[in-house]
């Protein structure tokens, strides 16, 4: 029963990391495309919220289960080509996220806040929504390579 809690909590995990990333991504591409800043505006808050209440607690839930599960199970992590890969693509996924994604959240995020009714949106808070979108989808990529990786165990 133990090993099923552990997958459990992974699988939630990843259930809330891929929902948030891919869904989030959707909603906040059609709000910046309203050109309303309080819409932009409402909508970066909304990515700050559910990164911080989805993906992050998807990524503890899915760590914190894999291993969990692989511990149980007395299955070495680092065995398993697919399980070594599935670890490594997941955090290639994570470096960029850390690294060029949550830095142009933090950027939106500050100058989201200055958004009234009259205001206009700079062109640097464009340039970081493409770039944000453009960079979520690469670093979406692993992820989902991965959670093939983890479901089919090819190797």
């Amino acid at each position: 029963m133990t090993y099923e809690i552990a997958k459990f909590l992974h699988i939630t995990g990843i259930v809330m990391l891929m929902g948030n990333i891919t869904a989030t991504a959707f909603w906040k591409v059609f709000a910046d495309r309203t050109g309303n800043p309080l819409i932009v505006g409402f909508a970066q808050r909304l990515v700050t919220i559910t990164d911080w209440s989805l993906t992050f607690w998807g990524v503890i839930l899915t760590i914190g289960g894999g291993y969990g599960a692989v511990w149980v199970a007395g299955i070495d992590p680092f065995g398993p080509a697919w399980l070594l890969w599935s670890q490594i693509l997941f955090v290639v996924a994570g470096v960029i996220w850390l690294m060029l994604l949550v830095p142009i959240q933090i950027r939106q995020a500050r100058v989201a806040k200055t958004f009234t009714g009259g205001s206009e949106i700079p062109e640097s808070y464009r340039r970081d929504s493409r770039n944000w979108i453009i960079w979520g989808l690469i670093g979406t990529v692993p992820l989902v390579a991965a959670v093939w990786l983890m479901v089919a165990k090819p190797y």
